[in-house]
């Protein structure tokens, strides 16, 4: 660092600049190390690997579509049901392999415990995937 110049004047002030080129010659070292070591690095090892063909499993769940009105009423895919044919229906889905995922269309005024009987019914039927349909343009205004 320097902290003056070479000439006799004493009372001058010290240099307030920052040196940088220190700095860069670090920086083009590394860089060129790091150009010379990265192709190092990629060492493949070859090998002959066993050939197998396969297709993707092609077995796609069926869903269900089950809806709820605001008075509780139960739709199997659009069929008017009662709870107890729809309790029965679930267990004959779990039963299916792959289990189809469920599709719960609720109106917006149906009560939550309504929703939450037929969602612990359908777990304990077997039917793991249960998913929430919405519509989106009937989504209410953001505050």
């Amino acid at each position: 660092m320097a902290f003056g110049s070479f000439s006799g004047n004493r009372s001058s002030t010290p240099m307030a600049e920052i040196n940088v080129i220190p700095l860069v010659d670090i920086m083009l070292v590394l860089l060129v190390i790091f150009i010379i070591t990265a192709p190092l690095l990629t060492n493949a090892v070859k090998i002959d690997l066993p050939k197998a063909s396969s297709e993707a499993n092609a077995s796609k769940a069926e869903t269900v579509q089950l809806a709820i009105d605001a008075d509780g009423q139960l739709y199997w895919d659009g069929e008017k049901l009662d709870r107890a044919a729809v309790l029965e229906r679930l267990r004959a889905a779990g039963q299916k392999e792959p289990a189809p995922e469920l599709h719960l269309h609720a109106d917006r005024n149906t009560r939550y415990e309504v929703i939450a009987e037929v969602m612990s019914e359908a777990g304990k039927a077997g039917l793991t995937k249960i998913g929430f349909v919405t519509d989106p343009s009937q989504a209410a205004p953001a505050p």
